[in-house]
């Protein structure tokens, strides 16, 4: 009996594409679902359970982000990655922005795609951010790892798993610098371009949801990383 790695929908408008993407994943041990606009890759993620979605950006009746916007309605946590022939940055930016997990660039190879599926699957499962704190006190707010909740003055912010990540990473620092490749790595598993962006990006998110406190500030620290500063109020 075939042993399944993960339940993959594969959303692309391609036929040849779709097919021999299909087949490929099907032979490396994945249930793979194959739709071929987003519409049908909407009904479909609604009707069965997938690990992954794979979703081509450019497609007929529903393109990819779209698409991507209404799963993450649904599920929040499922990851998702972008196929696309396009290679421009500010695409790549959106993608991230919606919570995608990798953008790959059309033509790609088939292994380099079955290493980062592998990666990803592992990642949701295994997870690479210490899980022994969960409460922290970030200036005036209340952040609760394990819910994914900041909170100040009886307000809460919900936020995404990499958000929390992320601050969780930059709250367990204590003022040190985080190092950019470190919190790639284990955040995204790779430290390459795009994952480089879509990090700046959560940064972005993050400090917009702390600017309420004017004493916290997430400093770019040139050609290292992070660091989350909490400015101390003087006594008077």
């Amino acid at each position: 009996m075939r042993e399944i790695n993960g339940n993959i929908l594969l959303v692309e408008d391609d036929e040849n594409l779709g097919t021999l993407l299909s087949e490929y994943l099907n032979s490396k041990g994945y249930e793979t679902t194959l739709a071929n606009d987003g519409e049908k890759g909407l009904r479909k993620f609604l009707n069965q359970s997938f690990d992954m979605c794979i979703l081509d950006v450019m497609m007929p009746v529903k393109d990819g982000f779209t698409l991507a916007k209404e799963i993450r309605e649904i599920n929040t946590e499922i990851p998702i990655v972008f196929l696309t022939a396009k290679s421009m940055k500010d695409d790549a930016i959106e993608g991230f922005t919606l919570g995608a997990d990798d953008y790959i660039t059309k033509p790609f190879s088939m292994e380099v795609l079955l290493m980062r599926i592998k990666a990803i699957l592992r990642r949701s499962v295994d997870g690479g951010i210490p899980k022994d704190k969960t409460k922290f006190e970030v200036g005036s707010y209340l952040f609760d790892s394990e819910r994914r909740v900041l909170s100040r003055e009886g307000k809460e912010e919900k936020l995404t798993s990499k958000e929390n990540d992320l601050l969780k990473l930059l709250a367990m620092s204590d003022g040190k610098t985080l190092e950019r490749k470190a919190a790639l790595m284990l955040i995204w598993g790779d430290d390459n371009y795009f994952n480089s962006r879509s990090m700046d990006v959560y940064i972005t998110k993050l400090r917009k949801y702390l600017k309420a406190d004017e004493n916290i500030e997430i400093i770019n620290i040139h050609g290292k990383g992070f660091k989350l500063y909490i400015r101390k109020e003087e006594n008077k």
